[in-house]
């Protein structure tokens, strides 16, 4: 059997949401969604999250998952996600770890995800011969048929062959919701987890809120109370 790493990144830096990771979304921190949907999956060997935070340490491992605390030159605004792994891939070498043959990138911003999601994300992985997976959403309005520069004052469409046609008739485009990448050696060893050939893994648009702003999160809480209110 692969080994399977799920790597949490959650540095404590956010310029958008402040202390971001450790906020409260319904009644826990929003990392611990993550962490929990992870823990919850059959497939991965271990779950660690890569944190400068120690406050972040502290809430991977009451949830039951190790915590590698990360160098401030991989945790600041500009640091690629990449050098994070890559610390903790050496991390673990060190510990005399076994070699992760796939990894599991969950980003701590993206609580709606279901453990079934991470699963079958792996099994795309490798039923597709460890081709890189990448989640997304299909959007249906923020089409970029509908999108617009704005040069010497006037709209001037990105889309222009498409930019009259009804929202219902355009062609199917897909975003990025942050939420599931899994790769293996040969892309740590490239430094790109992003690239042209990655295989989607479809998420459905209520699954796929990644918080970025204060909106984000107060959609979140929103949703969470809902879901608690009709559970009870």
């Amino acid at each position: 059997m692969p080994e399977i790493l799920c790597l949490i990144p959650a540095r404590a830096g956010s310029k958008g949401v402040p202390r971001k990771n450790r906020r409260d979304a319904g009644g826990i921190p929003l990392i611990s969604h993550t962490i929990r949907a992870a823990r919850a999956a059959t497939t991965p060997s271990a779950i660690v999250v890569s944190t400068d935070d120690s406050e972040i340490v502290a809430i991977a491992r009451d949830e039951g998952v190790e915590a590698i605390v990360r160098p401030g030159a991989y945790a600041a605004d500009h640091s690629p996600v990449i050098d994070a792994v890559r610390h903790v891939l050496a991390t673990r070498a060190e510990q005399g770890a076994s070699r992760a043959d796939v990894i599991v990138l969950l980003q701590p911003t993206s609580p709606f995800r279901e453990p079934g999601d991470i699963d079958a994300a792996i099994a795309l992985f490798l039923a597709s011969g460890r081709t890189p997976i990448c989640s997304v959403y299909q959007t249906e309005d923020a089409h970029p048929a509908r999108m617009y520069r704005i040069v010497d004052g006037h709209l001037e469409s990105l889309m222009p062959e498409l930019a009259s046609v009804r929202r219902q008739d355009l062609p199917p485009v897909y975003h990025r919701n942050g939420s599931i990448y899994v790769f293996g050696p040969a892309e740590v060893a490239s430094g790109r987890i992003i690239s042209d050939h990655m295989i989607p893994y479809v998420m459905p648009v209520t699954s796929s809120v990644n918080v970025d702003t204060e909106i984000d999160l107060l959609l979140v809480n929103a949703i969470l109370e809902e879901r608690a209110e009709a559970a009870k």
